[in-house]
Formats: C-alpha cells, sequence, structure tokens
C-alpha cells in the first residue's frame, strides 16, 4: 500500500507484474494478471499473511529529472486551485500548518521540451533565484529560539556561554531548529502555536525552483523520530471531483483548534490513483472506491519525540494516541478513509487509543477481510505466518 504522490500515479503495489510467494501448504506459486490471477490481486497487499516473497518482478520507468516548485499559499486562495493543480501537476502534494492560514504547495514535473538539451548548468540559468538566501529563511526559526533560550539575558551575566549557545543556534538547519523548538514544550498549545508560525514564515521564505532526480524530489524529510498516522480516501475523479479533500482538512484543521490539540506542522496530503489490489488502501470496488477512475487522498497527521526524556515522550505518545482517536471518532468513518497498514497500530491498555473492535470493524466494511482470512487458511494452515496484526484474535 505504499504511495508516491500524484492523480494520476498509482500506489507501489501497482508495479508489481509478477510475484514468487513461498506458501507453507503449495509450495512456491507464481502470481501475475495471468497465473492465479485472484491470488495475485490479494498477494500484492499480502501484509506477510499469505506467503514469503520471494522473487518479484516490478514495472518501472527510466530514472528522469524533474523540476520542483515549492511555495506557500492560503486555505482560501488553495480551494480555487486545488483541483487545478492536480490535474496540472504529475506530482503535488500540500503541507498545512495547524492554527495558520499557510499551506505549503510542492509540485514535481517533467522538464519542460526547451531544458532536455540543455546541461545541468544552463537549465538551471532559467530558473527564477530565489528571494531569500538559506540563512534569511531559517531566521525567524532562529529568531524564536534565541528568545525562548533567553540569549539577550544569557549576554548580559554570562557573555561567553551566551555566544558558543547562540553560535550553536545559528549553525542549525530548518530541520534541527524544528525539533529544539518543539522540545522547549511540546505539548503547550501556546508554544506549538509559536512554532508553527515560525515553520510558515520559513516555507513562506522558500519560495523556490529546482530541479533534481525523481529519486531525490519525490521523497520528504519528516525529521527525527516521530508519531505518524495516515488515511487514505476516495476525493471523485479528476474530472468529476468532490472535493472531499479539501472538506476533510477544513474539517482536521477546525477539530485541531477547537478541541486545542498541540498539533505540530506539517500535515501532509497527497494523491495517487486507484489500486486493483484488494487489501490496498486505495483499492477499487467497495467503501465508496468504485472505478480505476478514482483519486485517493492521502493525509498524515504527526507529533515529535524530540527529546530523550521518558517521560516526556510518554506523554508526546498519549497526546498523539488521543489526537488520532478524534480523527478516527470525528472524520475516518463519514469520509470512507482507511488508514494506511503500515501505521496502524495495535491498541495498547492506554484510555487514549482506539478500541480494538472499532478497528476489526472499519478494516470489515472496507476490505474482503473473509475472503482473505479464507485465503490465509488454504495457504497457512497452521497458521505459522501470524503475527500480532494479523492473527485471529487481533487486527485481523
Amino acid at each position: 500500500g505504499a504511495h508516491g504522490t500524484g492523480a494520476s500515479v498509482p500506489p507501489v503495489d501497482m508495479q508489481v507484474v509478477r510475484m514468487k510467494l513461498a506458501t507453507p501448504a503449495f509450495g512456491t506459486l507464481e502470481l501475475s494478471a495471468t497465473s492465479h490471477p485472484d491470488l495475485f490481486e490479494m498477494a500484492k497487499v499480502g501484509l506477510g499473511a499469505l506467503g514469503v516473497v520471494t522473487e518479484v518482478t516490478l514495472q518501472c520507468v527510466d530514472a528522469h529529472d524533474l523540476l520542483e516548485h515549492t511555495y506557500t499559499t492560503t486555505r482560501a486562495q488553495l480551494q480555487k486551485d486545488h483541483i487545478r493543480i492536480l490535474k496540472e501537476h504529475r506530482h503535488a502534494r500540500f503541507m498545512w500548518i495547524p492554527y495558520t492560514d499557510t499551506v505549503v504547495v510542492v509540485t514535481n514535473d517533467y522538464l519542460p521540451s526547451s531544458m532536455l538539451e540543455l546541461g545541468d548548468e544552463a537549465r538551471r540559468a532559467q530558473l527564477p533565484p530565489p528571494k531569500y538566501t538559506p540563512a534569511e529563511a531559517t531566521a525567524p526559526m532562529r529568531d524564536l529560539l534565541k528568545e525562548m533560550y533567553q540569549i539577550q539575558h544569557l549576554k548580559r551575566i554570562a557573555p561567553t556561554a551566551a555566544t558558543a549557545l547562540e553560535e550553536s543556534v545559528d549553525s542549525m538547519g530548518f530541520g534541527a531548529l524544528r525539533d529544539e523548538l518543539l522540545a522547549i514544550d511540546p505539548l503547550n498549545v501556546d508554544h506549538i502555536k509559536r512554532v508553527n508560525q515560525a515553520e510558515a514564515d520559513f516555507w513562506t521564505r522558500s519560495e523556490s525552483y529546482d530541479i533534481g532526480k525523481n529519486t531525490n524530489k519525490l521523497q520528504f524529510d519528516c525529521g527525527g523520530q516521530q508519531w505518524v498516522s495516515e488515511v487514505a480516501f476516495p476525493v471523485g475523479s479528476l474530472e468529476s471531483p468532490s472535493h472531499a479533500d479539501f472538506r476533510y482538512m477544513q474539517e482536521l484543521l477546525q477539530m485541531i483548534e477547537v478541541k486545542q490539540i498541540p498539533a505540530p506542522a506539517p500535515i501532509e496530503q497527497r494523491w495517487s490513483s486507484s489500486s486493483s489490489s484488494r487489501m490496498s488502501p486505495a483499492a477499487t470496488g467497495g467503501g465508496g472506491y468504485t472505478t480505476m477512475d478514482d483519486v485517493h487522498s492521502w493525509v498524515g497527521i504527526i507529533m515529535y519525540l524530540p527529546t530523550d526524556d521518558a517521560t516526556q515522550r510518554t506523554d508526546i505518545t498519549e497526546a498523539f494516541f488521543n489526537y488520532k482517536k478524534e480523527c478516527a471518532g470525528s472524520l475516518w468513518g463519514r469520509y470512507g478513509a482507511q488508514e494506511h497498514w503500515a501505521k496502524i497500530e495495535v491498541p495498547s491498555k492506554s484510555k487514549d487509543c482506539e478500541a480494538l473492535d472499532s478497528i476489526q470493524r472499519r478494516l470489515k466494511s472496507r476490505f474482503p477481510v473473509e475472503t482473505f482470512n479464507a485465503l490465509r487458511r488454504q495457504l497457512d494452515p497452521n497458521n505459522v505466518l501470524a503475527n500480532p496484526h494479523i492473527d485471529p484474535n487481533n487486527v485481523l
């Protein structure tokens, strides 16, 4: 169920054209669209439960350069533009910053024909120059961190220490600055609002164009250790969009603000086309997913674990699961949202965790769980491939 971003780009499982599956009951089976096709469509997102994949053939594309544009906009302007952006750009992602009116838009496209025959230096010469240097872009975050560290006060009582601390702050990049800022008071909503605003200012100053390999441009550095939950849900087709993707974000941001959730940035939103894999969160054929023309939006919430303090990490973990529980209760059911398989956490005894029976009901309403488990019994009658997520007494 892994995915990139682009309304016309399918999840990674759709790149699988053939696979060999070693099963406890029947040995190694070769699967494809013409060999055991039903099992093939189930096994492409098989969760490790149907057998051990020993060989896979992927449909690939040649490595290529992409033209990237990063800029910021407002929520109101994005409401007008977001369908156009999805139609006009091969790859697009939005990064929403809670408690601000700033949304970061990142698009990537094939190079225009006028650039294809040029060398790297000549290509870059055609790009508009950035308005700010990297140091100027991170200045709002550095200034806030220096204020939090009370460096001006420290200069009066311990100038040598103050100079060393200031030099340390000045040497930090964006990710390190965000981690340091969040670590000061990660669950204080007023503090998070200030950090998010500084990050919004950073992105506003970071508007730029760049050229790079697709393998580098279609990824995002989220920072250090973190909790993440990501869901996918249908949003109509490009020709007949439902606008559920924008409504979902409006409701999510409103929920954060009303409930005063200490939600850091970004809330990342991506898109993919449909998948024929029956256990994919972007699968066709159920829960509102009807045709291969459907587009799916993927939305990920995040909380960082910026320190090694055990008590603080426990508090952040509990806050995150409460945040996720609010999303599940308020949004997921109404939008037909299904959590990414890799982001489902087996519930603990914490009061903030979503109940196991709630997770099971949602999965059964969306996926062919009975068919999947019937295949498991055929291929693995002694349940040797079971794990905590797919054991009959747990999530599946």
